[in-house]
C-alpha cells in the first residue's frame, strides 16, 4: 500500500497534537533538530552495514545485512515524518516542494523523467 504525502500530513499533525504536542509549541529549529537527528541514526547504521560488508563489525551490531537494511529504512522513515512535521509547522506544502525541485533538476539535466 502506498503512502501520499496529503495522507502523512493529516495523520502525522493529528498524532503530534494529540498524543505528543502541539505542533506549534515546537519552534523550527525544534522540528529541524529532530530531523538531523533521525538522519544522523540512519547515517549510523549506514555506517555498521558498511561494517557488516567489511568484516569489521562488532558484537553490538546488526549480524545480518537485512536487519541493518531495515533499521535504515525505519531510520529514514522517522527522517521523512520529522521533515514532514518540520514543513507542517513552517506552512510548506512537502509533497508539492518534492515535485518542484524533482522537476527542476530533472530540466536542468534534460532528464525526461517528471512528477
Amino acid at each position: 500500500m502506498s503512502l501520499n504525502f496529503d495522507e502523512l500530513r493529516e495523520k502525522n499533525v493529528s498524532r503530534c497534537n494529540s498524543v505528543f504536542h502541539s505542533l506549534e509549541s515546537w519552534t523550527p529549529t525544534d522540528w529541524a533538530t529532530a530531523f538531523a537527528g533521525e538522519a544522523g541514526e540512519a547515517c549510523n547504521v549506514v555506517k555498521k552495514l558498511k561494517r557488516l560488508e567489511t568484516k569489521t563489525n562488532t558484537a553490538k551490531d546488526p549480524q545480518a545485512e537485512d536487519e541493518c537494511i531495515c533499521l535504515i529504512g525505519l531510520e529514514l522513515a522517522d527522517t521523512i515524518i520529522y521533515a514532514d512535521l518540520l514543513a507542517a509547522r513552517l506552512g510548506i506544502n512537502l509533497g508539492e516542494m518534492v515535485r518542484l525541485k524533482f522537476n527542476k533538476v530533472s530540466e536542468l539535466y534534460h532528464a525526461e523523467e517528471r512528477l
